[in-house]
């Protein structure tokens, strides 16, 4: 019961990674608010957790609507952070439209800067900590994910920067970066147009059954949220099943 009696925000909590993450906590003792803009899902993943739940419905590229999230999960006090919500689209960058470039910032990107900033306040009173889903997408560059990359790799710089400026205040700062995860995002259908499978498939994890299930991910960041990594900040932890070695 690592995080009992302890409140925990989660993002993206209508399926994959958010989901998962949300019930760990809760079976781990805490209180958790869960966001997304996934109405439906949303109250299958509340329905799930029981009474530990507390679900809103918010938009991610709304900043008003993020910073309401937070009021909500901050009634009582607030010990946790997990930026979990995301978007993926991919496809060639010639016919990639802007539109969907600035979507993918906005949500991926933005929404974690106003959330960290409305939650900060909260997090120095209860000496708290943020955990954030970035990406291998983060760390290196991935064919046909320009947007995705750019939206990660900003998310990672987020981190350590936030770290930095809040480690004198005691709140800890970490992310986690999946390499792929079988959630309902990266089971979309594949773009069109000319795709070079080949070099896609060279960005596939390399352990045997290497894909990640949202568990896993969600694993990795109740240990960055617990006091078994207190003296962890700053920290970008790698779980892809390989997908990053060479």
């Amino acid at each position: 019961m690592r995080f009992a009696g302890k409140r925990v925000l989660v993002t993206g909590a209508a399926s994959g990674i958010g989901r998962a993450t949300a019930l760990l906590f809760a079976r781990e003792g805490a209180q958790v608010i869960i966001g997304d803009i996934n109405e439906a899902g949303l109250a299958e993943t509340a329905a799930l957790i029981g009474a530990a739940a507390t679900p809103v419905v918010y938009n991610a590229e709304d900043h008003a609507s993020c910073r309401a999230l937070v009021a909500t999960a901050a009634e009582g006090g607030l010990d946790v952070l997990c930026n979990v919500a995301g978007l993926l689209k991919w496809g060639p960058t010639e016919t990639y439209a802007v539109e969907d470039f600035e979507r993918i910032l906005r949500i991926n990107t933005t929404s974690v800067f106003v959330l960290c900033q409305a939650a900060l306040p909260h997090l120095v009173k209860a000496k708290g900590n943020v955990v954030n889903i970035a990406s291998t997408s983060g760390l290196r560059g991935m064919i046909y994910t320009a947007a995705y990359c750019a939206s990660k790799h900003a998310v990672v710089g987020m981190t350590t920067a936030l770290a930095a400026e809040y480690a004198p205040k005691g709140v800890r700062i970490n992310a986690v970066c999946p390499g792929h995860v079988n959630t309902p995002m990266t089971k979309q259908a594949p773009p069109e147009g000319d795709i070079d499978w080949p070099m896609v498939m060279r960005g596939m994890p390399k352990l045997v059954d290497g894909s990640c299930d949202p568990e896993d991910i969600a694993e990795a960041v109740a240990f960055l949220a617990s006091d078994k990594a207190r003296k962890a900040t700053g920290t970008v932890l790698v779980v892809d099943g390989g997908q990053l070695v060479s």
